[in-house]
């Protein structure tokens, strides 16, 4: 049987991520965990959050998970979502700027509060941006089978990720200008909006990484 692991390190709707996994293939045991070797041991893993940079990195670094974090992307799917995603990056502009995991080349930089997009004023364009956005993949993954492009995710954030390899990309969306909402790289997926809360296709999304079998 199918074993996913949801790193517990303090920050984010865990449980509501473990329902929507356990939702999405109830033959899968989820679990909730900060414990290293459970993490190791399952079939795949969950890496959530929200809130600040900082926090994530500094609680990481005080459980002794980002060695774990690193080792469970090297051997099996891992899933980051929104600031799992960010930390997956070499470093944050966010706090005066913070070192990360450094599994995906790149940066996390903030949206800008004015734009020279000409459809788009300063007072329209806010930060956070928040709420339902589309998602456009730009290379074929196993994550969006039966996900056409242009599906709608729910999003919460004020910072985005700027890979430094393009090929890292697998999705962008538009705000206004287009910024990477998934990457991927090996092992890794990891997608800035919220699958938990992003209703059917959103769990449909989870169900494809629960079945998704990386290549060597």
């Amino acid at each position: 049987m199918s074993t996913v692991a949801v790193i517990d390190y303090g920050m984010g709707n865990l449980h509501s991520i473990a329902k929507a996994l356990q939702h999405a293939d109830p033959s899968v045991i989820v679990t909730v965990t900060a414990d290293r070797e459970t993490i190791l041991q399952a079939d795949r893993v969950v890496f959530p959050g929200v809130g600040a940079i900082r926090d994530c990195m500094a609680a990481l670094q005080r459980l002794r998970l980002d060695a774990v974090i690193r080792e469970a992307a090297a051997e099996k799917p891992l899933l980051g979502i929104c600031l799992g995603m960010q930390a997956l990056l070499d470093s944050s502009e966010e706090n005066g700027g913070t070192p990360c995991l450094g599994l995906i080349p790149g940066r996390v930089v903030r949206f800008a509060e004015s734009t020279g997009n000409a459809s788009y004023s300063q007072q329209e364009l806010k930060v956070p941006h928040m709420g339902w956005n589309r998602v456009h993949p730009l290379h074929a993954h196993p994550v969006w089978d039966g996900l056409g492009r242009d599906r709608w995710f729910y999003f919460v954030h004020s910072y985005y990720a700027q890979p430094t390899d393009p090929r890292c990309i697998a999705a962008t969306t538009d705000y206004p200008e287009p910024f990477a909402s998934a990457v991927a790289k090996g092992n890794m997926i990891a997608v800035q909006f919220h699958p938990e809360k992003s209703q059917a296709d959103g769990l449909r999304l989870l169900a494809n990484f629960l079945r998704w079998q990386p290549e060597p």
